[in-house]
């Protein structure tokens, strides 16, 4: 991908992420002065299409976002190039995404969001 086409992909998944980090704080403080519990917390999540879509766009972009500035990083630090650069950039890509997307899934799926909102707590 040309350096023009990245550059552009940082600063959209920037504009993605930035109405996205207000939500997250948001909703964290909602649930830190309302004084929800973890397992009170799961019990909301589980089995919820928005917040998988929300957090699920949320990683994506920060997958995006990440990827390219520590690509940047890497061709000005480590004199990284070519092949060796992308490939690197983008296993740390899929690295993130799989790791966003692996705590979206825990805090919607999982066997402990199920009991939570089920009332078994986590």
């Amino acid at each position: 991908m040309g350096e023009m086409r990245l550059y552009m992909a940082q600063r959209l998944s920037a504009l993605v992420m930035a109405p996205l980090v207000l939500g997250h704080v948001a909703v964290m403080i909602y649930a830190v002065q309302g004084g929800l519990s973890a397992a009170e917390i799961l019990g909301r999540t589980a089995g919820s299409v928005g917040w998988v879509l929300f957090y699920g766009l949320f990683a994506l972009a920060v997958a995006v976002h990440a990827a390219i500035g520590l690509r940047t990083i890497l061709r000005e630090w480590a004199g990284l190039g070519g092949l060796v650069l992308n490939a690197a950039a983008l296993a740390i890509f899929a690295l993130l995404l799989a790791m966003g997307w692996r705590a979206v899934w825990a805090v919607t799926f999982s066997a402990g969001a199920a009991a939570a909102a089920a009332g078994g707590g986590a």
